[in-house]
């Protein structure tokens, strides 16, 4: 069973703990650089990306997260989705560089935007529920990066070799597809 890391900085981590363990993962929480040396894989979860970005600084996470997902696949959702990205627009920040997409900030609106879609991950399922929280937009998708799924012709699922990228939250809905999704891509990595 694969022990999945939830960076537990900012953001409901609470909610993704709770999701990955009805989708049969342990999980912990990671605070601190020596957390990622126990674990398979990681998520970074929403909340607001330049809150996230000066607490990884003031714990000195970044570089070790960077060189994790190097090794390690790793799933950002909403504000994780913007921390994995190659390039940040409106306004430009730093982040992780680890998967070949640019996405726009706050792109669907403020709070009182947000919003719930049905989205298709494949044609043999019915749709999952997308819960849209100041969601980002990915604007550009590498040419290694799959698209998973769509809303509103943009890319909100995406994936790139080891790393998953959601701009939704996935774990305030009912389904755990997308959990499932991220831990088949954990075990085929770990049999590698």
């Amino acid at each position: 069973m694969p022990l999945i890391g939830v960076l537990a900085l900012q953001g409901d981590f609470e909610a993704h703990e709770k999701a990955f363990q009805e989708a049969g993962a342990q999980t912990i929480q990671v605070r601190a650089a020596a957390d990622l040396a126990r674990i398979d894989a990681l998520v970074i979860p929403g909340g607001e990306s330049t809150t996230m970005l000066k607490l990884l600084e003031i714990e000195s996470l970044m570089a070790p997260l960077r060189e994790f997902g190097l090794r390690k696949p790793v799933f950002g959702t909403c504000a994780g989705a913007i921390l994995l990205a190659k390039d940040v627009v409106n306004p430009p920040q730093d982040s992780l560089g680890l998967v070949d997409i640019t996405v726009e900030r706050n792109a669907y609106g403020r709070q009182v935007h947000s919003q719930v879609a049905n989205l298709q991950l494949d044609h043999e399922q019915p749709p999952i529920e997308a819960v849209f929280i100041r969601a980002p937009i990915i604007r550009r998708a590498g040419p290694d990066v799959v698209v998973r799924a769509r809303w509103k012709d943009s890319p909100v699922l995406v994936q790139q070799g080891r790393h998953l990228v959601a701009t939704f939250h996935p774990e305030l809905g009912a389904s755990r597809r997308v959990q499932s999704l991220f831990l088949d891509m954990v075990r085929s990595c770990n049999n590698q």
